[in-house]
């Protein structure tokens, strides 16, 4: 598989994985019970936009440091990812995010549902698994627009995923499970890079 391709795919997939059971999709949700769903889509999948912009010029300068500096950020950021994934997956769940979602939609303009759409989402991706993950593979691969076109394109999905069926989604599928599983996956991927450090020097 050409590598490019490679780095799009594995993108895609981790992304997708971490952002179903996280706080994006619940977000999204909530924001679609009190807008109306194409402004909250055109303000989330911007937001998403930027923030994988700011994710992959970060990987990108990582690949500027040696390799055993960069494996070792790398881990670092894997790392962290699998904490606070795992953190949350063992968690108690909140019932706050389902007393929000039933209040109603509101009669708010295109520009100020997707603007306040997109302050909502631009925040809560700070720092958060997915925009690591991002960061990390990007400095991994060497490929920034592919990894940039995978993690946009997951968070894409999850967000549609949100405005459309989110409300039946939660229902069927067990996000606490998904988070420990995605949590496991960055953990063995901190292991690896550190490795890779470890070797490189």
């Amino acid at each position: 598989m050409d590598a490019a391709l490679l780095a799009l795919v594995s993108t895609f997939a981790l992304v997708l994985a971490v952002e179903l059971p996280d706080k994006t999709l619940v977000a999204t949700l909530v924001l679609t019970t009190r807008f109306r769903p194409w402004p909250v889509f055109t303000g989330v999948a911007v937001a998403f936009a930027a923030q994988c912009a700011v994710a992959v010029l970060f990987g990108r300068a990582l690949t500027l440091l040696p390799d055993n500096v960069v494996a070792a950020v790398v881990a670092a950021m894997f790392g962290l990812g699998a904490f606070m994934l795992l953190r949350e997956g063992f968690a108690k769940g909140r019932d706050g995010d389902e007393d929000a979602a039933r209040s109603g939609p509101g009669p708010v303009t295109f520009f100020r549902s997707a603007l306040t759409s997109f302050g909502v989402l631009f925040a809560a991706e700070w720092g958060d698994a997915s925009q690591l993950a991002t960061a990390g593979l990007a400095a991994r691969y060497g490929a920034p627009v592919a990894v940039a076109v995978g993690a946009f394109t997951a968070l894409v999905v999850v967000a549609g995923i949100a405005v459309f069926v989110g409300h039946k989604i939660r229902g069927r599928i067990r996000p606490k499970l998904i988070q420990r599983i995605a949590g496991f996956v960055f953990a063995g991927l901190a292991l690896f890079a550190l490795w890779e450090a470890v070797s490189a020097i």
